[in-house]
């Protein structure tokens, strides 16, 4: 079995990953300049939003795997442990894409803060990623821009509400994309359904029963 890697430190992830901390309880990391790991499991004291690249070993959250593909958004809440599965070939592939680390402290006090347990996208109950349309996709690399802006600026009195808020904004347009994704899928669904129903009725009113 895997040791379990604790994940609590933003200082320690950007060290980990060769990044200059810019501030202390916020960062994005781009995995295509990280180390490509082996399989492990993952202790998570962070909060983490993945936008997922090209490449990315199997994740196991919770007892489910997550149907984890180019374009999609993945979220991990404290607490909760990531397992990352080898690759079938064996080999170590080198990553891509995007993540948001952020630790509780940053959004104590702030209205993000006072909500984060709304998102329920953070649960293990929900191990669907977010499949993003392409006008989607660019619109989280513009909320992520932006943030990165924010993060670099000078620590200030206004960085912690203005980083919070940003989120939080983000936050909330994903539940509109996972409500587009739902209902959609409801769509889907109830075509193959009424499909199977009309098949079953054609079935039943033939004469292959006689």
């Amino acid at each position: 079995m895997s040791e379990i890697r604790t994940l609590g430190s933003i200082e320690e992830l950007n060290t980990q990953n060769g990044k200059a901390t810019a501030h202390p309880l916020v960062t994005i990391i781009d995995l295509s300049t990280s180390q490509p790991g082996p399989a492990a499991k993952i202790h998570f004291e962070l909060y983490g939003i993945f936008l997922k690249g090209s490449q990315c070993n199997a994740v196991k959250y919770g007892r489910n795997y997550y149907d984890y593909q180019t374009g999609t958004l993945v979220f991990v809440a404290p607490g909760q442990i990531v397992e990352l599965e080898d690759e079938p070939d064996g080999q170590l592939h080198q990553p891509s894409g995007l993540v948001l680390f952020f630790h509780p402290d940053l959004i104590r006090g702030t209205s993000l803060g006072q909500t984060i347990k709304k998102y329920s996208f953070f649960s293990y109950h929900v191990n669907e990623a977010l499949h993003l349309s392409e006008e989607e996709r660019l619109f989280v690399l513009t909320c992520f821009d932006i943030l990165q802006t924010e993060i670099k600026r000078p620590v200030d009195k206004h960085s912690k509400k203005l980083i919070a808020d940003n989120i939080e904004l983000f936050l909330n347009y994903c539940v509109r994309f996972y409500d587009r994704q739902f209902i959609i899928r409801e769509q889907v669904n109830k075509g193959i359904v009424e499909k199977f129903e009309t098949l079953l009725d054609g079935y039943f009113t033939s004469d292959r029963l006689s």
